[in-house]
């Protein structure tokens, strides 16, 4: 149990109270982070029916339009373990009001945007958003509610409204594209990370580990530029085939980097990630069905949204409506 929810747990029990039932003041705090990781999680989908949209009002040649959701993918994949650490050292909750906070900017600049580079670059801003919000979300979920059945309940329901973010945000995307404006699956994000900046400083408490780590730089250097060699890579594979020079250059130096990452976090006294943790038997697990989830089912939307609405002729309506079926 963290320190944090120690000192929380015995608070209310000098109290009185029973510190496996849901306080006002622990509502409000489930409420705001239940909140926040949803936006996340329906962020990663919202954009997808819209994709057709965006490229015919900004220009994007159909071949291009797949950097809409892979700049987002590059940053967001990249820097989430670094931008983890980062939150376990300055503060979990600061990192977590900085992550919304830029991701509601992000998503300013992306609605209001005119030209494809500041879209990319709004994409891009979204991604380091969501790297950053997204473990210190989770880690300030953990350690605002007593171990037991109480943090149970609190990470089931973040886990159901995760895996529900995908469905809402692909209808949400189509019924916005097609009654508003695809600016608007940008748009949508604004008014709900406002409220959370606002609200969140009052009822969130500061988390850290009890020993604070160090940041392990060379731990971090090497697994995030990894990351985005691979991701680089699979994404030039994917465009222009798996023998040309930019997907093998990536991918290749995607894979030293991440061998050079096992080596260092072998040795490294606070490493980024324990590799004892990797080879448990249902971390492991997880991580494989994760990988097979996530790398069939953002290839199989991608190229379903191009099909459904320009060789079938859907709306963006009808498609986030198909969406939802798969999700």
């Amino acid at each position: 149990m963290s320190t944090t929810a120690t000192a929380t747990a015995g608070v209310t029990a000098r109290a009185g109270a029973d510190p496996q039932r849901l306080t006002g003041r622990s509502k409000l705090v489930l409420a705001v982070l239940l909140v926040a990781q949803f936006m996340l999680a329906v962020d990663f989908s919202i954009l997808n029916v819209a994709l057709p949209a965006i490229g015919d009002g900004l220009g994007f040649a159909l071949s291009d339009l797949q950097w809409i959701a892979t700049s987002f993918a590059l940053s967001a994949a990249g820097f989430t373990l670094f931008l983890g650490r980062v939150g376990d050292l300055v503060g979990r909750k600061r990192i977590f009001i900085g992550g919304i906070g830029l991701l509601g900017l992000a998503s300013l600049l992306g609605g209001l945007t005119t030209s494809p580079e500041v879209l990319l670059a709004a994409r891009v801003a979204q991604g380091l958003a969501t790297a950053a919000a997204t473990p210190a979300g989770l880690s300030l979920l953990t350690t605002s509610f007593a171990e037991g059945p109480l943090r149970q309940k609190a990470l089931g329901i973040n886990g159901a409204l995760m895996s529900a973010g995908f469905t809402t945000g692909a209808i949400l995307g189509g019924v916005l594209t097609d009654l508003l404006s695809w600016r608007w699956t940008f748009f949508v994000n604004v008014p709900v990370a406002l409220a959370v900046v606002l609200v969140a400083p009052a009822v969130i408490k500061e988390s850290r580990p009890a020993a604070r780590a160090g940041l392990d730089l060379p731990g971090a250097l090497t697994v995030t530029l990894g990351l985005l060699g691979l991701v680089y890579g699979m994404t030039q594979a994917g465009a222009y085939g798996w023998t040309h020079p930019h997907a093998l250059a990536g991918l290749a130096g995607g894979a030293l980097l991440l061998a050079a990452f096992v080596l260092i976090e072998r040795t490294v006294a606070a490493p980024l990630v324990p590799l004892g943790t990797l080879r448990r038997r249902n971390v492991a697990w997880g991580n494989v069905l994760g990988l097979l989830a996530f790398a069939t089912e953002t290839s199989l939307v991608y190229l379903l949204t191009l099909y459904l609405q320009k060789t079938l002729g859907f709306s963006a309506l009808a498609a986030g409506v198909s969406f939802g079926v798969l999700g």
